[in-house]
């Protein structure tokens, strides 16, 4: 976690008891989903397509040949620490056998997914929230943005603040909130579930001139043994196989990362990546991350629906059976509830029926035309998760339809 403050206290200095403790257990569910994110990113191909008894399971890992990688990339030091590591996200809900036939992770070639892969990630109050302040986050972080500065308060100087006030303002103009309540609202909950803090924990969030910090650093070098730590880490570790590393302009082997959610600063994506995140990858319910929606995710098939490949020049061939429409599509507080999937064209995989997508009209099998005015049908989900994720929370989304005949 990000102490930000060249004076002294820390952020646990205003909690006791059980408050203490609750905040504790929040940053550790914040520590154990970023650092599940990075490993599901990882660039070499340890999670693809595999058969068994002449079925296809897609976007999956055999757990002997992960705990062989992870010990490979010394990312544990003996077999029963990789086994305890990603017991620690299989009991947070971030992988699953396929089957759901195993709760405990064996050493074994059974096969296992990360439930992001396949809409199944269990979302609660605490995760909705912190997805949505890694998405701030990740918006403020970006290079054009100018909001976090160094600042001081009562004498001491912190590091990566931002005023209330100025927030407040940000988040309306984003498009992240209509009304100023109603971004003051959502500060609320993001302190609530700490992600964001009063620089010295003096007062809770007020409309004024006051100053806070995000508790979390979401680009930080994670390794995944500190998931095995009783306390939070708050230190930049060394490299990593998990780092979120600058891109490498040489011809050799990448082993960069995305972040865990996409950001401007992220224009490229070297090697060759996974099937999860191939042309038929998803990253789940656009949301605060790429994976959530309104309300409970529905249970959807990893793979295409797509009953065949369509081309773009299909789609526009004059006279080809397929109709435009136009969608304007308002997030609520975690998202817009659908799932794109696919390249030149994307397509839609999966529409949450409570979530604003559905209420707009937003069905499976549209292809994506254009996303606030720029055309995306030659560009692959990516580049379309991208615009989304770091656009306004209203979206204008064109797209098209093959007519019933």
């Amino acid at each position: 976690m990000e102490g930000g403050s060249t004076g002294s206290g820390g952020s646990d200095s205003s909690h006791s008891g059980s408050g203490g403790a609750q905040q504790r257990e929040l940053e550790r569910m914040a520590e154990v989903l970023v650092t599940g994110e990075q490993l599901r990113l990882h660039e070499e191909k340890v999670i693809k397509d595999r058969r068994h008894h002449l079925k296809t399971y897609p976007n999956c890992f055999v757990a002997k040949e992960l705990i062989d990688w992870l010990i490979e990339h010394k990312e544990a030091s003996d077999r029963e620490t990789a086994i305890k590591l990603m017991q620690k996200l299989a009991d947070r809900g971030i992988i699953h056998h396929v089957c759901d036939e195993h709760k405990e992770f064996k050493d074994v070639k059974l096969f296992y997914r990360f439930r992001k892969d396949d809409g199944t990630f269990p979302l609660d109050n605490e995760v909705k929230a912190f997805m949505r302040g890694q998405r701030l986050y990740e918006k403020l972080m970006s290079p054009e943005n100018t909001l976090l500065q160094p600042r001081e308060e009562e004498g001491v100087k912190y590091e990566r603040t931002f005023m209330a006030s100025e927030f407040l303002d940000w988040l309306v103009q984003e498009g992240e909130a209509t009304t100023r309540k109603e971004a003051e609202q959502l500060c609320h909950r993001l302190m609530e579930y700490g992600i964001i803090q009063h620089v010295s924990n003096k007062h809770p969030f007020v409309d004024s001139n006051l100053l806070y910090q995000f508790r979390m650093n979401f680009r930080r070098r994670r390794r995944l043994m500190e998931l095995l730590n009783e306390k939070s880490p708050s230190q930049e570790t060394h490299d990593s196989p998990f780092c979120l590393r600058k891109q490498s302009h040489d011809n050799r082997k990448s082993t960069s990362f995305m972040s865990v959610s996409p950001s401007k600063e992220i224009k490229i994506v070297s090697a060759v990546r996974r099937s999860s995140m191939s042309s038929c990858g998803s990253s789940g319910y656009f949301s605060s991350s790429p994976t959530l929606s309104s309300s409970p995710p529905v249970l959807c098939n990893p793979k295409s629906v797509l009953k065949r490949p369509v081309t773009s020049e299909e789609l526009l061939t004059p006279g080809a059976p397929y109709a435009r429409k136009t969608f304007t599509i308002v997030g609520d507080a975690v998202g817009w509830g659908f799932v794109v999937r696919g390249s030149k064209p994307c397509h839609i995989q999966a529409v949450d029926p409570s979530g604003p997508a559905a209420a707009a009209g937003m069905k499976v099998c549209q292809f994506v035309v254009s996303v606030n005015g720029l055309n995306v049908l030659h560009v692959d989900y990516r580049t379309v998760s991208n615009l989304i994720l770091t656009g306004p929370r209203t979206i204008v989304m064109e797209v098209m339809e093959e007519l019933e005949c």
